[in-house]
Protein backbone atom coordinates (compact mmCIF):
# COMPACT_ATOMS: atom_id res chain seq x y z
CA UNK A 1 0.00 0.00 0.00
CA UNK A 2 0.75 3.41 -0.95
CA UNK A 3 0.93 6.47 1.98
CA UNK A 4 -0.75 9.49 0.12
CA UNK A 5 -1.75 12.55 1.82
CA UNK A 6 -5.06 14.44 0.23
CA UNK A 7 -5.93 17.47 1.70
CA UNK A 8 -3.92 17.04 4.76
CA UNK A 9 -5.95 14.00 5.67
CA UNK A 10 -3.07 10.60 4.90
CA UNK A 11 -4.21 7.62 3.67
CA UNK A 12 -3.14 4.18 2.93
CA UNK A 13 -4.29 3.07 -1.11
CA UNK A 14 -3.61 0.80 -3.36
CA UNK A 15 -0.37 2.05 -5.48
CA UNK A 16 -2.19 0.86 -8.85
CA UNK A 17 -5.02 3.82 -8.20
CA UNK A 18 -4.73 6.98 -9.65
CA UNK A 19 -5.12 9.99 -7.49
CA UNK A 20 -9.11 10.63 -8.64
CA UNK A 21 -9.49 6.67 -7.78
CA UNK A 22 -7.63 7.42 -4.56
CA UNK A 23 -9.75 10.52 -3.20
CA UNK A 24 -13.24 9.00 -4.57
CA UNK A 25 -12.51 5.84 -2.40
CA UNK A 26 -11.92 7.93 0.92
CA UNK A 27 -15.20 10.11 0.13
CA UNK A 28 -13.54 12.98 -1.73
CA UNK A 29 -14.86 14.58 -4.71
CA UNK A 30 -12.30 16.13 -7.96
CA UNK A 31 -14.60 17.41 -10.46
CA UNK A 32 -14.22 15.47 -13.46
CA UNK A 33 -16.61 15.40 -17.26
CA UNK A 34 -14.28 12.82 -19.14
CA UNK A 35 -12.81 10.23 -16.84
CA UNK A 36 -15.34 7.22 -16.34
CA UNK A 37 -13.90 4.19 -14.41
CA UNK A 38 -15.30 1.72 -16.87
CA UNK A 39 -13.36 3.21 -19.85
CA UNK A 40 -9.78 4.08 -20.51
CA UNK A 41 -8.63 7.39 -19.42
CA UNK A 42 -8.56 10.69 -22.35
CA UNK A 43 -7.83 13.11 -20.05
CA UNK A 44 -9.08 15.61 -22.42
CA UNK A 45 -11.73 17.68 -20.47
CA UNK A 46 -9.21 18.91 -17.80
CA UNK A 47 -11.32 19.38 -14.78
CA UNK A 48 -10.05 17.28 -12.42
CA UNK A 49 -6.71 19.48 -12.45
CA UNK A 50 -5.07 19.06 -8.82
CA UNK A 51 -1.85 20.77 -7.22
CA UNK A 52 0.20 17.62 -6.21
CA UNK A 53 3.94 18.67 -4.03
CA UNK A 54 7.26 18.44 -6.17
CA UNK A 55 5.07 19.03 -9.33
CA UNK A 56 6.48 21.91 -11.03
CA UNK A 57 2.59 22.13 -13.14
CA UNK A 58 -0.67 21.11 -11.91
CA UNK A 59 -1.60 17.41 -13.07
CA UNK A 60 -4.70 15.65 -14.03
CA UNK A 61 -6.09 13.11 -11.42
CA UNK A 62 -7.29 11.26 -13.60
CA UNK A 63 -4.11 10.15 -15.52
CA UNK A 64 -2.09 10.65 -12.49
CA UNK A 65 -0.95 7.31 -10.62
CA UNK A 66 -0.55 7.49 -6.94
CA UNK A 67 2.78 7.50 -5.24
CA UNK A 68 4.40 6.67 -1.62
CA UNK A 69 4.39 9.89 0.18
CA UNK A 70 2.44 12.13 -2.58
CA UNK A 71 1.16 14.73 -1.19
CA UNK A 72 -1.90 16.48 -3.04
CA UNK A 73 -3.86 19.16 -2.62
CA UNK A 74 -7.58 19.40 -4.35
CA UNK A 75 -8.93 22.72 -2.79
CA UNK A 76 -6.56 25.46 -2.88
CA UNK A 77 -6.57 28.95 -4.49
CA UNK A 78 -5.02 27.42 -7.51
CA UNK A 79 -6.73 24.46 -8.28
CA UNK A 80 -9.78 26.59 -7.75
CA UNK A 81 -8.41 28.96 -10.25
CA UNK A 82 -7.45 26.72 -12.46
CA UNK A 83 -11.17 25.09 -12.50
CA UNK A 84 -12.75 28.36 -12.90
CA UNK A 85 -10.79 28.91 -16.25
CA UNK A 86 -11.42 25.42 -17.25
CA UNK A 87 -15.05 25.84 -16.66
CA UNK A 88 -15.01 29.32 -18.48
CA UNK A 89 -13.30 27.96 -21.74
CA UNK A 90 -16.18 25.33 -21.50
CA UNK A 91 -19.03 27.69 -21.76
CA UNK A 92 -17.86 29.81 -24.23
CA UNK A 93 -19.51 28.63 -27.00
CA UNK A 94 -22.14 26.70 -24.69
CA UNK A 95 -25.92 27.57 -26.08
CA UNK A 96 -27.99 28.72 -22.64
CA UNK A 97 -30.49 26.71 -23.40
CA UNK A 98 -30.59 24.68 -20.11
CA UNK A 99 -34.76 25.54 -19.94
CA UNK A 100 -35.46 23.54 -23.05
CA UNK A 101 -32.76 20.66 -22.69
CA UNK A 102 -33.65 17.24 -21.79
CA UNK A 103 -30.65 17.15 -19.33
CA UNK A 104 -31.60 20.08 -17.05
CA UNK A 105 -31.71 18.46 -13.62
CA UNK A 106 -29.01 15.97 -13.98
CA UNK A 107 -26.11 18.06 -15.72
CA UNK A 108 -22.52 18.00 -14.39
CA UNK A 109 -21.72 21.16 -16.68
CA UNK A 110 -24.95 22.63 -14.49
CA UNK A 111 -24.27 21.52 -11.05
CA UNK A 112 -20.31 22.35 -11.82
CA UNK A 113 -21.18 25.89 -13.30
CA UNK A 114 -23.25 26.45 -9.91
CA UNK A 115 -20.22 24.46 -7.56
CA UNK A 116 -16.98 25.82 -9.74
CA UNK A 117 -17.30 28.34 -11.70
CA UNK A 118 -17.53 32.28 -11.66
CA UNK A 119 -21.29 32.67 -11.92
CA UNK A 120 -20.47 35.15 -15.03
CA UNK A 121 -19.00 35.38 -18.46
CA UNK A 122 -16.48 37.40 -19.78
CA UNK A 123 -17.62 36.70 -23.58
CA UNK A 124 -18.99 39.33 -25.36
CA UNK A 125 -18.63 37.86 -29.20
CA UNK A 126 -20.93 35.63 -31.24
CA UNK A 127 -21.14 31.96 -30.14
CA UNK A 128 -19.74 29.31 -32.29
CA UNK A 129 -23.07 27.60 -33.97
CA UNK A 130 -22.50 23.71 -34.92
CA UNK A 131 -25.33 21.53 -35.79
CA UNK A 132 -28.72 20.66 -33.86
CA UNK A 133 -31.09 17.65 -33.90
CA UNK A 134 -28.40 15.68 -35.35
CA UNK A 135 -30.26 11.86 -35.97
CA UNK A 136 -26.51 9.21 -34.74
CA UNK A 137 -28.55 6.15 -35.10
CA UNK A 138 -32.27 5.43 -34.42
CA UNK A 139 -32.50 5.93 -30.82
CA UNK A 140 -30.09 8.74 -30.11
CA UNK A 141 -30.18 12.08 -31.02
CA UNK A 142 -26.96 14.89 -30.94
CA UNK A 143 -27.09 18.35 -30.51
CA UNK A 144 -23.37 19.30 -31.20
CA UNK A 145 -23.66 22.60 -29.64
CA UNK A 146 -23.67 21.54 -26.68
CA UNK A 147 -20.83 19.52 -26.70
CA UNK A 148 -18.04 19.32 -24.65
CA UNK A 149 -15.75 17.26 -26.24
CA UNK A 150 -15.39 14.68 -23.45
CA UNK A 151 -14.81 11.28 -25.71
CA UNK A 152 -17.02 9.09 -23.61
CA UNK A 153 -19.44 8.51 -26.16
CA UNK A 154 -16.36 7.35 -28.52
CA UNK A 155 -14.75 5.23 -25.69
CA UNK A 156 -17.75 3.58 -25.21
CA UNK A 157 -18.58 2.56 -28.69
CA UNK A 158 -15.08 1.74 -29.04
CA UNK A 159 -14.06 -0.42 -25.97
CA UNK A 160 -17.33 -1.46 -24.74
CA UNK A 161 -20.27 -1.68 -27.91
CA UNK A 162 -17.29 -2.70 -30.38
CA UNK A 163 -18.65 -0.56 -32.31
CA UNK A 164 -16.21 2.18 -33.86
CA UNK A 165 -18.04 4.40 -35.79
CA UNK A 166 -17.75 7.95 -33.63
CA UNK A 167 -15.30 10.33 -33.83
CA UNK A 168 -14.06 13.66 -33.46
CA UNK A 169 -13.80 16.07 -37.12
CA UNK A 170 -12.41 19.95 -37.33
CA UNK A 171 -10.44 21.82 -34.14
CA UNK A 172 -10.62 23.82 -31.13
CA UNK A 173 -13.70 25.60 -31.17
CA UNK A 174 -15.07 24.32 -34.43
CA UNK A 175 -14.63 20.52 -33.58
CA UNK A 176 -17.58 18.75 -34.36
CA UNK A 177 -18.90 14.77 -32.84
CA UNK A 178 -20.02 12.69 -35.75
CA UNK A 179 -20.37 9.44 -37.22
CA UNK A 180 -17.75 7.57 -39.73
CA UNK A 181 -19.51 8.21 -43.63
CA UNK A 182 -21.75 5.53 -44.33
CA UNK A 183 -22.22 4.74 -40.27
CA UNK A 184 -24.77 5.47 -38.04
CA UNK A 185 -24.81 4.49 -34.01
CA UNK A 186 -26.90 1.78 -33.85
CA UNK A 187 -25.33 -0.95 -31.99
CA UNK A 188 -27.47 -2.90 -29.37
CA UNK A 189 -25.89 -0.48 -26.37
CA UNK A 190 -26.08 2.64 -28.55
CA UNK A 191 -28.37 4.53 -25.77
CA UNK A 192 -25.98 3.75 -22.71
CA UNK A 193 -24.29 7.13 -24.59
CA UNK A 194 -27.09 9.17 -23.28
CA UNK A 195 -26.17 8.40 -19.46
CA UNK A 196 -22.22 9.29 -20.08
CA UNK A 197 -22.81 12.24 -21.56
CA UNK A 198 -22.21 14.68 -19.21
CA UNK A 199 -24.36 17.44 -20.78
CA UNK A 200 -27.53 17.70 -23.01
CA UNK A 201 -25.76 16.79 -26.27
CA UNK A 202 -26.84 13.12 -26.48
CA UNK A 203 -30.38 12.29 -26.05
CA UNK A 204 -32.99 9.54 -25.98
CA UNK A 205 -34.82 10.07 -29.30
CA UNK A 206 -37.71 8.04 -27.36
CA UNK A 207 -37.88 10.00 -24.16
CA UNK A 208 -37.19 13.22 -25.65
CA UNK A 209 -39.27 16.49 -24.60
CA UNK A 210 -41.48 14.51 -22.44
CA UNK A 211 -40.98 15.23 -19.02
CA UNK A 212 -38.32 17.21 -16.90
CA UNK A 213 -36.28 15.17 -14.00
CA UNK A 214 -37.76 16.79 -11.36
CA UNK A 215 -41.36 16.32 -12.31
CA UNK A 216 -40.94 12.49 -12.33
CA UNK A 217 -40.55 9.79 -9.42
CA UNK A 218 -37.62 7.46 -9.60
CA UNK A 219 -37.91 3.50 -8.13
CA UNK A 220 -35.23 0.85 -8.53
CA UNK A 221 -36.59 -1.78 -10.35
CA UNK A 222 -35.16 -4.97 -12.93
CA UNK A 223 -35.37 -4.97 -16.60
CA UNK A 224 -37.64 -7.67 -17.60
CA UNK A 225 -36.67 -8.13 -21.10
CA UNK A 226 -34.25 -10.96 -20.78
CA UNK A 227 -32.53 -13.67 -17.60
CA UNK A 228 -30.11 -11.09 -17.15
CA UNK A 229 -32.04 -8.65 -15.36
CA UNK A 230 -30.43 -5.43 -15.20
CA UNK A 231 -30.94 -3.21 -12.45
CA UNK A 232 -32.45 -0.25 -13.38
CA UNK A 233 -34.80 2.71 -11.94
CA UNK A 234 -37.89 3.27 -13.58
CA UNK A 235 -39.07 6.96 -13.87
CA UNK A 236 -42.90 7.81 -13.44
CA UNK A 237 -44.88 10.53 -14.32
CA UNK A 238 -48.48 10.74 -14.13
CA UNK A 239 -48.50 6.86 -12.75
CA UNK A 240 -46.73 6.68 -16.40
CA UNK A 241 -43.26 4.97 -16.79
CA UNK A 242 -41.57 7.73 -19.45
CA UNK A 243 -38.00 6.05 -19.08
CA UNK A 244 -35.91 3.51 -18.02
CA UNK A 245 -32.34 3.58 -17.15
CA UNK A 246 -29.46 1.56 -15.55
CA UNK A 247 -28.76 1.39 -12.05
CA UNK A 248 -24.95 -0.06 -10.92
CA UNK A 249 -24.64 -3.42 -10.34
CA UNK A 250 -21.03 -5.06 -10.39
CA UNK A 251 -22.52 -8.39 -10.28
CA UNK A 252 -24.91 -7.95 -12.75
CA UNK A 253 -24.91 -5.39 -15.63
CA UNK A 254 -22.44 -2.37 -13.98
CA UNK A 255 -23.37 0.68 -15.64
CA UNK A 256 -25.16 -0.53 -18.44
CA UNK A 257 -28.33 -2.20 -20.10
CA UNK A 258 -29.40 -2.68 -23.87
CA UNK A 259 -31.69 -0.16 -25.91
CA UNK A 260 -34.27 -3.49 -26.25
CA UNK A 261 -34.76 -3.75 -22.49
CA UNK A 262 -34.76 0.19 -21.87
CA UNK A 263 -37.61 0.47 -24.80
CA UNK A 264 -39.29 -2.07 -24.99
CA UNK A 265 -40.23 -3.64 -21.69
CA UNK A 266 -42.15 -0.90 -19.94
CA UNK A 267 -44.47 0.02 -22.67
CA UNK A 268 -47.17 -2.57 -21.71
CA UNK A 269 -47.62 -1.51 -18.46
CA UNK A 270 -49.83 1.47 -19.40
CA UNK A 271 -50.90 0.84 -22.85
CA UNK A 272 -54.38 0.85 -24.50
CA UNK A 273 -54.35 -3.04 -24.38
CA UNK A 274 -54.33 -3.02 -20.31
CA UNK A 275 -56.67 -4.75 -19.11
CA UNK A 276 -58.96 -3.10 -16.65
CA UNK A 277 -60.24 -5.83 -14.44
CA UNK A 278 -61.29 -9.27 -14.79
CA UNK A 279 -63.60 -10.99 -17.28
CA UNK A 280 -65.90 -13.68 -17.87
CA UNK A 281 -66.97 -15.07 -21.28
CA UNK A 282 -70.46 -15.04 -21.54
CA UNK A 283 -72.40 -15.27 -24.59
CA UNK A 284 -69.65 -16.06 -26.36
CA UNK A 285 -67.52 -12.46 -25.11
CA UNK A 286 -65.37 -11.68 -22.67
CA UNK A 287 -67.35 -9.48 -20.10
CA UNK A 288 -65.94 -7.27 -17.01
CA UNK A 289 -66.78 -8.88 -13.84
CA UNK A 290 -65.98 -7.94 -9.67
CA UNK A 291 -63.16 -9.86 -8.07
CA UNK A 292 -66.30 -12.22 -5.86
CA UNK A 293 -67.96 -13.50 -9.09
CA UNK A 294 -64.90 -13.58 -10.90
CA UNK A 295 -62.91 -15.87 -8.46
CA UNK A 296 -66.06 -17.80 -7.14
CA UNK A 297 -66.59 -18.66 -11.19
CA UNK A 298 -63.09 -20.18 -11.03
CA UNK A 299 -63.06 -22.29 -7.61
CA UNK A 300 -66.92 -23.24 -9.03
CA UNK A 301 -65.37 -24.53 -12.52
CA UNK A 302 -62.01 -25.93 -10.99
CA UNK A 303 -64.32 -28.07 -9.24
CA UNK A 304 -66.13 -29.42 -12.09
CA UNK A 305 -62.72 -31.57 -12.98
CA UNK A 306 -61.04 -34.43 -11.61
CA UNK A 307 -57.36 -33.55 -10.94
CA UNK A 308 -55.47 -35.49 -13.49
CA UNK A 309 -57.78 -33.14 -15.73
CA UNK A 310 -56.16 -30.16 -14.71
CA UNK A 311 -52.86 -28.59 -15.72
CA UNK A 312 -51.27 -25.38 -14.65
CA UNK A 313 -48.61 -23.10 -16.88
CA UNK A 314 -46.29 -21.43 -14.92
CA UNK A 315 -44.52 -18.22 -16.03
CA UNK A 316 -40.92 -17.43 -16.38
CA UNK A 317 -42.35 -13.91 -16.45
CA UNK A 318 -43.56 -13.69 -13.21
CA UNK A 319 -41.78 -13.05 -10.36
CA UNK A 320 -40.58 -16.12 -7.43
CA UNK A 321 -43.40 -15.36 -5.00
CA UNK A 322 -46.42 -15.58 -7.89
CA UNK A 323 -44.77 -19.07 -9.23
CA UNK A 324 -44.45 -20.42 -5.75
CA UNK A 325 -48.45 -19.80 -4.76
CA UNK A 326 -49.50 -20.78 -8.50
CA UNK A 327 -47.44 -24.35 -8.14
CA UNK A 328 -48.79 -24.50 -4.81
CA UNK A 329 -52.09 -24.05 -5.88
CA UNK A 330 -51.92 -27.10 -7.88
CA UNK A 331 -50.08 -29.20 -6.36
CA UNK A 332 -51.58 -28.75 -2.94
CA UNK A 333 -55.15 -27.36 -3.20
CA UNK A 334 -56.00 -28.83 -6.50
CA UNK A 335 -53.59 -31.63 -6.23
CA UNK A 336 -52.95 -31.62 -10.17
CA UNK A 337 -49.21 -33.44 -11.13
CA UNK A 338 -49.35 -31.75 -14.57
CA UNK A 339 -47.43 -28.36 -14.23
CA UNK A 340 -44.88 -26.98 -16.02
CA UNK A 341 -43.82 -23.25 -18.41
CA UNK A 342 -43.27 -22.47 -21.65
CA UNK A 343 -39.46 -21.57 -22.38
CA UNK A 344 -38.92 -17.91 -24.25
CA UNK A 345 -35.50 -18.86 -25.87
CA UNK A 346 -34.48 -16.84 -29.15
CA UNK A 347 -30.79 -19.41 -30.14
CA UNK A 348 -28.33 -16.78 -31.08
CA UNK A 349 -29.81 -13.73 -29.96
CA UNK A 350 -26.97 -13.36 -27.34
CA UNK A 351 -23.45 -11.50 -26.57
CA UNK A 352 -20.20 -11.21 -24.53
CA UNK A 353 -21.92 -8.47 -22.52
CA UNK A 354 -25.29 -8.57 -21.57
CA UNK A 355 -27.74 -10.06 -23.99
CA UNK A 356 -29.26 -13.23 -22.84
CA UNK A 357 -30.76 -16.04 -25.29
CA UNK A 358 -33.82 -16.52 -22.85
CA UNK A 359 -36.01 -13.68 -22.85
CA UNK A 360 -37.61 -13.82 -19.37
CA UNK A 361 -36.23 -12.84 -16.24
CA UNK A 362 -36.80 -15.66 -14.51
CA UNK A 363 -36.94 -19.00 -15.74
CA UNK A 364 -34.74 -20.27 -12.87
CA UNK A 365 -36.26 -18.83 -10.27
CA UNK A 366 -40.01 -20.33 -11.13
CA UNK A 367 -37.90 -24.00 -11.89
CA UNK A 368 -36.45 -23.67 -8.39
CA UNK A 369 -39.39 -22.51 -6.54
CA UNK A 370 -41.39 -26.02 -7.80
CA UNK A 371 -43.08 -24.41 -11.02
CA UNK A 372 -42.38 -28.83 -12.66
CA UNK A 373 -44.21 -31.94 -12.99
CA UNK A 374 -43.97 -33.82 -9.70
CA UNK A 375 -43.48 -37.45 -9.97
CA UNK A 376 -45.84 -38.55 -13.02
CA UNK A 377 -46.82 -35.46 -13.92
CA UNK A 378 -46.66 -33.95 -17.67
CA UNK A 379 -44.35 -31.25 -18.58
CA UNK A 380 -45.47 -29.37 -21.39
CA UNK A 381 -44.97 -31.52 -24.07
CA UNK A 382 -46.99 -33.96 -22.60
CA UNK A 383 -49.69 -31.00 -21.45
CA UNK A 384 -49.96 -30.22 -25.04
CA UNK A 385 -50.54 -33.49 -26.05
CA UNK A 386 -53.09 -34.00 -23.40
CA UNK A 387 -54.95 -30.89 -24.68
CA UNK A 388 -55.39 -32.47 -27.94
CA UNK A 389 -56.38 -35.84 -26.86
CA UNK A 390 -59.13 -34.65 -24.53
CA UNK A 391 -57.20 -36.55 -21.45
CA UNK A 392 -56.19 -32.35 -20.40
CA UNK A 393 -59.40 -30.62 -20.33
CA UNK A 394 -58.99 -27.54 -17.86
CA UNK A 395 -55.66 -25.26 -18.29
CA UNK A 396 -54.81 -22.65 -15.62
CA UNK A 397 -52.03 -20.67 -17.17
CA UNK A 398 -50.24 -17.76 -15.51
CA UNK A 399 -48.78 -14.80 -17.16
CA UNK A 400 -47.77 -15.76 -20.16
CA UNK A 401 -49.11 -15.23 -23.59
CA UNK A 402 -48.92 -18.98 -24.51
CA UNK A 403 -51.14 -18.51 -27.86
CA UNK A 404 -48.22 -17.03 -29.33
CA UNK A 405 -47.22 -20.65 -30.50
CA UNK A 406 -49.11 -21.69 -33.39
CA UNK A 407 -49.23 -25.34 -32.22
CA UNK A 408 -50.19 -24.23 -28.51
CA UNK A 409 -52.84 -21.86 -29.96
CA UNK A 410 -54.36 -24.56 -31.98
CA UNK A 411 -54.68 -26.88 -29.61
CA UNK A 412 -56.45 -24.44 -26.54
CA UNK A 413 -59.94 -24.51 -28.23
CA UNK A 414 -59.96 -28.10 -27.34
CA UNK A 415 -60.30 -27.29 -23.61
CA UNK A 416 -63.41 -26.90 -21.65
CA UNK A 417 -61.98 -24.73 -19.93
CA UNK A 418 -59.23 -22.04 -19.88
CA UNK A 419 -58.29 -19.20 -16.91
CA UNK A 420 -55.77 -16.61 -18.01
CA UNK A 421 -53.84 -14.54 -15.59
CA UNK A 422 -53.09 -11.36 -17.71
CA UNK A 423 -52.24 -7.70 -17.68
CA UNK A 424 -53.26 -7.41 -21.18
CA UNK A 425 -55.54 -8.19 -23.72
CA UNK A 426 -53.45 -11.01 -26.21
CA UNK A 427 -53.80 -14.19 -28.12
CA UNK A 428 -54.63 -16.51 -24.95
CA UNK A 429 -56.96 -13.82 -23.45
CA UNK A 430 -58.37 -13.88 -26.65
CA UNK A 431 -59.84 -17.43 -26.25
CA UNK A 432 -59.48 -17.51 -22.27
CA UNK A 433 -63.23 -18.16 -20.43
CA UNK A 434 -61.71 -16.53 -17.59
CA UNK A 435 -59.29 -13.70 -17.38
CA UNK A 436 -57.75 -12.40 -14.18
CA UNK A 437 -55.71 -8.63 -14.63
CA UNK A 438 -52.56 -9.39 -12.77
CA UNK A 439 -50.38 -6.29 -11.33
CA UNK A 440 -47.18 -5.86 -14.19
CA UNK A 441 -43.75 -6.05 -12.40
CA UNK A 442 -44.00 -2.37 -12.17
CA UNK A 443 -46.79 -2.65 -10.06
CA UNK A 444 -46.23 -5.26 -7.57
CA UNK A 445 -43.29 -6.15 -4.94
CA UNK A 446 -41.49 -9.21 -5.49
CA UNK A 447 -38.21 -11.09 -7.08
CA UNK A 448 -36.91 -12.64 -9.66
CA UNK A 449 -33.90 -14.52 -10.04
CA UNK A 450 -31.59 -14.15 -13.01
CA UNK A 451 -29.65 -16.72 -14.62
CA UNK A 452 -26.78 -16.74 -12.68
CA UNK A 453 -29.07 -17.26 -9.62
CA UNK A 454 -29.19 -13.79 -8.02
CA UNK A 455 -32.32 -13.14 -6.64
CA UNK A 456 -33.37 -9.23 -6.59
CA UNK A 457 -36.18 -6.97 -6.18
CA UNK A 458 -38.86 -5.33 -7.43
CA UNK A 459 -40.90 -2.61 -5.99
CA UNK A 460 -44.38 -0.92 -7.27
CA UNK A 461 -43.33 2.52 -9.52
CA UNK A 462 -46.78 2.62 -10.72
CA UNK A 463 -50.08 2.03 -8.48
CA UNK A 464 -53.38 0.21 -9.44
CA UNK A 465 -56.93 0.51 -7.88
CA UNK A 466 -56.13 -1.54 -4.22
CA UNK A 467 -52.84 0.30 -3.79
CA UNK A 468 -51.98 2.71 -1.43
CA UNK A 469 -49.06 4.79 -2.44
CA UNK A 470 -48.23 5.66 1.55
CA UNK A 471 -48.69 1.83 2.60
CA UNK A 472 -46.57 0.35 -0.36
CA UNK A 473 -43.59 3.05 -0.49
CA UNK A 474 -44.51 4.79 -3.77
CA UNK A 475 -42.02 7.31 -4.72
CA UNK A 476 -43.93 10.25 -5.22
CA UNK A 477 -42.86 13.01 -7.83
CA UNK A 478 -44.58 16.62 -7.12
CA UNK A 479 -45.72 16.28 -10.40
CA UNK A 480 -48.11 13.26 -9.27
CA UNK A 481 -49.49 14.80 -6.65
CA UNK A 482 -51.30 16.97 -8.87
CA UNK A 483 -52.08 13.72 -11.36
CA UNK A 484 -55.12 13.74 -13.06
CA UNK A 485 -57.75 10.66 -12.56
CA UNK A 486 -57.48 9.61 -16.44
CA UNK A 487 -54.82 8.44 -18.97
CA UNK A 488 -54.36 9.65 -22.00
CA UNK A 489 -57.09 7.82 -23.53
CA UNK A 490 -59.68 8.70 -21.19
CA UNK A 491 -59.15 5.35 -18.72
CA UNK A 492 -58.54 5.60 -15.31
CA UNK A 493 -54.43 5.97 -14.16
CA UNK A 494 -55.01 3.15 -11.55
CA UNK A 495 -56.17 0.02 -13.31
CA UNK A 496 -58.11 -3.03 -11.34
CA UNK A 497 -54.93 -5.20 -11.43
CA UNK A 498 -54.08 -7.50 -8.36
CA UNK A 499 -50.45 -9.51 -7.96
CA UNK A 500 -51.09 -12.83 -9.40
CA UNK A 501 -49.88 -14.60 -5.58
CA UNK A 502 -52.91 -12.46 -4.22
CA UNK A 503 -55.39 -13.64 -6.77
CA UNK A 504 -54.05 -16.76 -6.16
CA UNK A 505 -54.41 -16.96 -2.46
CA UNK A 506 -57.81 -15.86 -2.52
CA UNK A 507 -58.50 -18.85 -4.85
CA UNK A 508 -56.96 -21.31 -2.89
CA UNK A 509 -58.49 -20.38 0.43
CA UNK A 510 -61.89 -20.27 -1.60
CA UNK A 511 -60.85 -24.27 -2.17
CA UNK A 512 -60.60 -24.52 1.61
CA UNK A 513 -56.82 -24.21 1.77
CA UNK A 514 -55.57 -22.04 4.71
CA UNK A 515 -53.67 -19.47 3.25
CA UNK A 516 -52.26 -16.55 5.07
CA UNK A 517 -50.22 -14.40 2.51
CA UNK A 518 -51.01 -10.81 3.37
CA UNK A 519 -48.20 -9.42 1.79
CA UNK A 520 -45.60 -10.58 -1.37
CA UNK A 521 -43.07 -10.77 2.50
CA UNK A 522 -44.95 -13.28 3.80
CA UNK A 523 -44.93 -15.53 0.64
CA UNK A 524 -40.81 -14.73 0.36
CA UNK A 525 -40.87 -15.95 4.06
CA UNK A 526 -42.07 -19.33 3.11
CA UNK A 527 -40.27 -19.58 0.26
CA UNK A 528 -37.16 -18.83 2.02
CA UNK A 529 -38.14 -21.15 4.95
CA UNK A 530 -38.93 -24.39 2.54
CA UNK A 531 -36.58 -24.23 -0.72
CA UNK A 532 -33.13 -24.79 -0.02
CA UNK A 533 -31.81 -21.88 -2.53
CA UNK A 534 -33.12 -19.42 -0.84
CA UNK A 535 -32.40 -20.40 3.07
CA UNK A 536 -31.68 -17.26 5.28
CA UNK A 537 -32.88 -14.87 2.44
CA UNK A 538 -35.16 -12.03 3.40
CA UNK A 539 -36.05 -8.77 1.37
CA UNK A 540 -34.06 -6.51 3.64
CA UNK A 541 -30.98 -8.87 2.87
CA UNK A 542 -31.61 -8.77 -0.82
CA UNK A 543 -31.38 -5.08 -0.57
CA UNK A 544 -30.93 -3.21 -3.91
CA UNK A 545 -28.18 -5.51 -5.34
CA UNK A 546 -29.62 -8.68 -4.48
CA UNK A 547 -27.95 -11.83 -3.44
CA UNK A 548 -26.95 -14.83 -4.92
CA UNK A 549 -28.92 -18.27 -4.04
CA UNK A 550 -27.58 -21.02 -1.84
CA UNK A 551 -27.86 -23.73 -4.74
CA UNK A 552 -29.91 -24.74 -7.78
CA UNK A 553 -31.19 -27.57 -5.67
CA UNK A 554 -34.86 -27.09 -4.43
CA UNK A 555 -36.50 -28.83 -1.16
CA UNK A 556 -39.86 -31.07 -2.17
CA UNK A 557 -42.74 -29.16 -0.50
CA UNK A 558 -45.00 -31.28 1.48
CA UNK A 559 -48.22 -31.75 -0.15
CA UNK A 560 -51.20 -30.74 1.40
CA UNK A 561 -55.14 -31.61 0.21
CA UNK A 562 -57.95 -29.17 1.13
Amino acid sequence: MAKITIDGKEFEVDPKLTVIQAAAQHGIEIPHFCWHSKLSVSGNCRMCLVEIEKMPKLAIACSTQVADGMIVRTSNDRVVKAREAVMEFLLINHPLDCPICDEAGECKLQDYSYKYSVGYSRFDEDKVHKPKRVQLGPNVMLDVERCIMCSRCIRFSDEIAKQPVLTFTERGTHVVLTTFPGTQLDNPYSMNVVELCPVGALTSADFRFKSRVWEMSSTESVCVGCARGCNTHAWVRKNEILRLTPRLNESVNSYWMCDSGRLNTFKSVCSQERLNGPMIRKDGALAEVGWDEAVAMVVSELKGFKKTEIAGIGSPYATNEDNYVFQKLLKEVIGTKHIDFVQHVKDGDEDDLLIRADKTPNSLGARQVGVKPTDGGLEIAGILKGIQNGSIKALYVLEDDIAEDPEIAAALPNLDLLIVHSSVENKTTGLADIVLSCSTYAEKHGTFTNFMGRVQRIRPAVATQEQDRARDGFAMSRWDKFASENDRWGRPIKKDARPSWRILTAIGNAMGAKMKFVESEDVFKEIAERILAFKGMNYPKLGSQGVATNSVQTVTTPVVTA
